[in-house]
């Protein structure tokens, strides 16, 4: 390319495609834009003078790479057509609407021999930096359990947005913000072989005429238009012993709880993404027995910033990054698939790895 700086193009001009080009403009990228609407693509070229596309392939010609933030039905569509061109990909979470179209990027992606890499932007967060340094080292002997938490009191994105569309989004709470915690609980863990998940599922106040809240994300067009669960609990097994529980609602009646409680035969921790905090627990029987509380103080910093810089320097060192790798998202997106068929069955599903396909054993 002629310019010395990466130039990245985004797919999907709307909220989380500008957050990215906010960012990818303070990492020192060029950003061109494509997007089915010509407001968007409008407001997308006039804000950060630049061009943007109606047409996605006269973005793949200026691009080195891409970052696709559609709606998830479009994910497969656009990240297909961007590895076809010769393009690595940032793809917003969850990799896909449905299993079968996860797979197919990931088919793709090998195909091709271009890297995907997902949008599990926490990972990048500085207490999960040094919580994931400790658990390397050891420091938490074997990690056993983590308690996983993503819970909003009234945070439904807006009902009648492509968020809670079925169709669209491929569900709701789950596959928006749980998605978050399923993946950041499988990294403490080392993304060990999931062997069995048990979930529910539930829509309770997204269909409600008498729905109360603060402030919505978008615009409330009222119940007809939410479709999708507005909470969920699960409860994971892995193959190595280790378990995950967890809980993520965009509403209940609960107090805001985003906290992820990782517990080791040696020490726990605890990391609050509201916070931003770390805490380590630890015991022991020097001088004498005692209990620890260790509170981790870091500099803040911007996640999705520092997951963009991973993704650039994939793509300038020809190297793909070793973090957030498709095959990671595939794997949260088997536990979603899981977690909705285990709702669906009220009952337990067990799923092996065969050939990269889930399969149900009764």
């Amino acid at each position: 390319m002629p310019s010395s700086s990466p130039t990245i193009g985004i797919i999907g001009l709307g909220n989380i495609g500008r957050f990215h080009a906010d960012r990818l403009v303070d990492n020192g990228a060029d950003i061109v834009g494509s997007d089915i609407d010509p407001d968007a693509r409008s407001r997308f070229a006039d804000s950060y003078a630049t061009t943007a596309y109606a047409d996605v392939t006269d973005l793949f010609d200026d691009a080195d790479g891409v970052i696709v933030a559609t709606p998830n039905r479009f994910h497969e569509e656009y990240a297909i057509a961007a590895l076809d061109a010769g393009l690595d990909v940032l793809l917003e979470k969850p990799v896909a609407h449905s299993l079968e179209s996860a797979e197919a990027i990931a088919a793709a992606a090998e195909e091709h021999e271009r890297f995907v890499m997902t949008g599990f932007k926490n990972r990048f967060s500085n207490p999960v930096e040094v919580l994931k340094s400790f658990q390397e080292e050891g420091r938490f002997g074997t990690p056993r359990h983590v308690e996983a938490n993503y819970i909003r009191r009234r945070g439904i994105p807006g009902r009648g947005s492509w968020f809670t569309s079925q169709s669209a989004s491929g569900g709701g709470s789950l596959i928006d913000i749980g998605v978050h915690a399923i993946d950041l609980a499988l990294f403490f863990l080392d993304f060990p072989e999931v062997v069995e998940v048990s979930a529910t599922t539930r829509s309770a106040f997204g269909s409600r005429e008498d729905y109360a809240y603060l402030e919505m994300l978008g615009e409330d067009l009222g119940p007809s238009e939410f479709n999708v669960d507005d909470s969920v609990s699960a409860f994971i097994r892995c193959a190595d012993g280790a378990t995950v529980s967890l809980e993520a609602a965009w509403a209940t009646n609960r107090p805001t709880n985003h906290e992820f409680l990782l517990r080791g035969t040696e020490a726990g921790a605890l990391f609050d993404r509201n916070e931003n905090s770390l805490t380590i627990y630890e015991s022991s029987n020097a001088g004498v027995d005692h209990l620890t509380d260790t509170t981790v103080t870091t500099r803040p910093n911007d996640d999705m910033l520092a997951e963009q810089a991973a993704f650039i320097e994939g793509i300038e060192s020809g190297t793909p990054p070793e973090r957030n790798t498709i095959a990671e998202g595939l794997t949260v997106q088997r536990v979603i698939d899981a977690i909705y068929r285990s709702a669906d069955a009220g009952r337990a599903v067990r799923l092996d790895r065969t050939q990269d396909a889930t399969v149900e054993l009764d």
